[in-house]
């Protein structure tokens, strides 16, 4: 069946791969919204979509063109407002990550679910990649009382404008570990539980490094925008570096990650995806490192952090 969907956020860069997605389950976007008008690669997609650069007629086109979803893709501080914005219209929400900054605000998007009866999804495509869901398969057939150690470094290098932009303040982005940490963080959860204890060895605006101690594992992170904290020797320095070391075996998940969100779409659509309460956890777990102060370094700190402070 042919769903009708809006987007607000249309001109972000995080647009397109929903575009793509929705396009190619063979659904149909009939509005969408931004407060900037370049927006031209719509037309590659769907040339009849309604646009508009008010917040208010994008709302009324909601109603007029009977859309069944609302795909919000705008900057992480907005997510909660344009969520509840969406649920009351009458729509199922479909949000990008980071659902939400808060467990606060969480809680009130859950709230405004119950009382509207629409759902909100969100996009985990981590817990969707082949090689991520076969760690998971290993762990679960592992003995239930043994204890991983693992190592996650992600390094997505960024320029200066990163600083400058909305996902360089705090209060608009939730931090470095929120804006680039939140699928690594979910899919930890997703596999070896919730955290007991978080500990923050680093921060600063280009790195985030820490420690967390989950159900049934020991994590030590390293995540970072900076290409100087790369390891490795690459002609394209601000390439993605991800590695994932669990009990001394390097997971490669550098590949895989392209039909992602087409495959989300397919699971919200029949009723499958990633809801509100499959959140909650990573949401809880990266607002404590946010409010977290510096911890004494000690043997559980990432060995890319060593190699930062000489």
């Amino acid at each position: 069946m042919n769903k009708r969907f809006a987007i607000i956020g249309i001109a972000g860069y995080i647009a397109l791969r929903h575009l793509k997605a929705i396009k190619s389950l063979g659904q149909n976007v009939v509005s969408a919204h931004d407060l900037f008008d370049s927006v031209g690669v719509i037309d590659s997609y769907f040339p009849d979509a309604y646009f508009t650069t008010s917040f208010n007629s994008f709302m009324h086109s909601i109603h007029e063109n009977n859309v069944d979803y609302l795909t919000v893709c705008t900057p992480n501080y907005l997510h909660c407002p344009h969520t509840l914005a969406g649920l009351e219209a009458g729509v199922d929400v479909i949000c990008e990550k980071p659902l939400a900054l808060t467990f606060e605000e969480l809680n009130r998007m859950d709230e405004c679910r119950k009382s509207f009866g629409h759902d909100i999804w969100t996009i985990l495509q981590l817990r969707l990649h082949p090689e991520i869901m076969k760690l998971k398969q290993e762990v679960f057939n592992s003995d239930k009382n043994k204890f991983h150690d693992v190592d996650l470094a992600y390094i997505t290098p960024r320029g200066r404008w990163y600083a400058e932009s909305w996902k360089g303040d705090l209060l608009k982005s939730g931090g470095l570990v929120t804006n680039i940490g939140v699928h690594f963080i979910d899919m930890l959860h997703w596999i070896f539980g919730p955290a007991n204890n978080v500990n923050v060895h680093y921060s600063s605006e280009d790195c985030v490094a820490g420690y967390l101690e989950l159900e049934n594992a020991r994590v030590r992170f390293f995540l970072s925008i900076n290409p100087q904290h790369r390891p490795d020797v690459t002609d394209d320095k601000m390439s993605p570096y991800r590695q994932i070391v669990v009990d001394g075996k390097c997971i490669d998940f550098t590949g895989g990650f392209t039909d992602l969100h087409r495959q989300s779409y397919f699971e919200i659509i029949n009723g499958s995806g990633f809801s509100i309460d499959d959140v909650k956890t990573t949401i809880y777990t990266l607002e404590t490192i946010r409010n977290a102060g510096i911890s004494t370094l000690n043997r559980e700190y990432h060995p890319l952090l060593y190699r930062l402070r000489l």
